[in-house]
């Protein structure tokens, strides 16, 4: 038996994993903590794992936070920059205080106090990587959100986009100041690229998304081990269905699902709003996930706060959604074809590959009105090639081990 403390930031497509990952271990006899924001302390509590508060202390409720976050082109630096990396100090204080006695750590991208409370504490650390983008590998190029015009340079081949990412490299150096400042004070090497490189434990790094996804590829870290997605879906009661929600999938063919997962849906604009309209327009029926009212919606159309995804997404015509790495799983996982609107950091990323997958089309946030949706979804529904696909891919996804396999990885570093 192991004491392993996990540690991550973020919103439920962050916190999910980890606490799938802690299960899973809890049920091989280890004792096991998840330190993340306050803000998840009865969640996390609520399955039995144990609990400590790690800064900063942020609030996913906080919609004006999170429409800053959010921003296709600023978001990703306004979360390192702003919220991430000004209370980093605070962030290894509380992470040390929840490592002593432990065995193992195991950090999400944005837990850059993990190598650092590692590195005092003389234990081992791994780490894991949620979506192809945190690869940022020069043989399968990512989409950056501040630059996606970018992405049409990948034909060129890694030499040209090795380069990019060497770029990309210099111009996030400054914002990891505060890194290097605490690393010198702890008596630790300078170490790479915190936000690059060095995000990755030298140990064990796990590839938590599936291969169809993101490929292993020549420039990842030879210790990555490519696990597969990790579900876990229950929030806010019961994982079932509510009453309401299976008498209304009952009642007729399959509707279409919209949502935008738990970060996007705080800051909406008017997706709910054109999804119903375009719905309409088609004469389907629709269920908007993370929509709370009801008023002024059809009888054909249902407003839900929260449904778990794996229970409503089977039942789906098409799913509409922001392309965030746990919906985009769980959507893989249920084998049906999808409309992806991505807002920021890794959806754009997401959306494309799950495009060249040939299970989804894409439409811009900011182009997403329902006469344009509307004719999206027509051409999704109307090719049967996009169905059979995503068919195909939902067998391939939920084939994949990556709870088991990420487990065993972790016992062998330990081992």
């Amino acid at each position: 038996m192991a004491r392993i403390v996990l540690t991550t930031f973020g919103s439920l497509g962050d916190i999910h994993p980890y606490l799938a990952l802690g299960i899973g271990l809890r049920a091989r006899g280890h004792r096991v903590a998840l330190a993340t924001h306050e803000y998840y302390r009865a969640k996390i509590a609520a399955e039995g794992i144990e609990f400590f508060p790690v800064r900063p202390d942020a609030t996913p409720d906080d919609r004006e936070l999170i429409a800053l976050a959010m921003d296709i082109k600023k978001g990703p630096e306004r979360v390192l920059r702003d919220i991430v990396l000004p209370v980093l100090r605070e962030s290894y204080e509380d992470l040390l205080a929840a490592s002593h006695g432990a065995d193992l750590l195991v950090g999400h991208p944005l837990t850059f106090a993990v190598p650092l409370v590692a590195g005092v504490l003389g234990i081992r650390w791994a780490s894991a990587v949620l979506a192809p983008l945190g690869f940022f590998s020069a043989y399968d190029p990512p989409v950056l959100p501040p630059y996606p015009w970018l992405a049409r340079l990948r034909v060129l081949g890694p030499r040209v986009n090795r380069s990019i990412m060497n770029f990309g490299r210099r111009a996030v150096l400054p914002w990891t100041e505060p890194v290097r400042r605490l690393r010198e004070e702890l008596g630790l090497p300078p170490g790479e690229n915190p936000i690059f490189e060095g995000q990755h434990s030298p140990f064990l790094v796990l590839a938590l998304f599936s291969s169809l996804l993101g490929a292993r590829q020549p420039d990842w870290p030879p210790q990555t081990v490519s696990a597969g997605h990790i579900f876990y879906d229950r929030h806010e009661g019961p994982a079932d269905l509510p009453a309401a929600v299976e008498d209304f999938l009952a009642a007729g063919e399959a509707p279409l699902v919209f949502t935008l997962g738990s970060a996007a849906v705080l800051n909406p604009g008017s997706f709910f709003t054109e999804s119903a309209a375009a719905a309409q327009n088609l004469g389907r029926r629709a269920v908007l996930v993370g929509e709370e009212s009801q008023e002024d919606l059809p009888k054909s159309i249902l407003a839900v706060r929260y449904v778990a995804y794996s229970r409503i997404f089977p039942r789906a015509a098409a799913i509409v959604h922001q392309g965030g790495i746990g919906t985009v799983g769980q959507a893989l996982a249920a084998g049906r074809p999808m409309l992806v609107v991505p807002f920021s950091h890794d959806q754009p990323d997401n959306a494309a590959r799950l495009v060249r997958l040939g299970v989804a089309r894409t439409l811009g946030r900011n182009r997403y009105r329902a006469p344009a949706a509307a004719v999206e979804l027509r051409q999704l529904l109307a090719d049967l090639g996009y169905a059979e696909r995503a068919a195909q891919a939902g067998e391939y996804v939920r084939r994949e081990t990556g709870l088991e396999t990420a487990c065993t990885a972790i016992e062998r570093l330990m081992a």
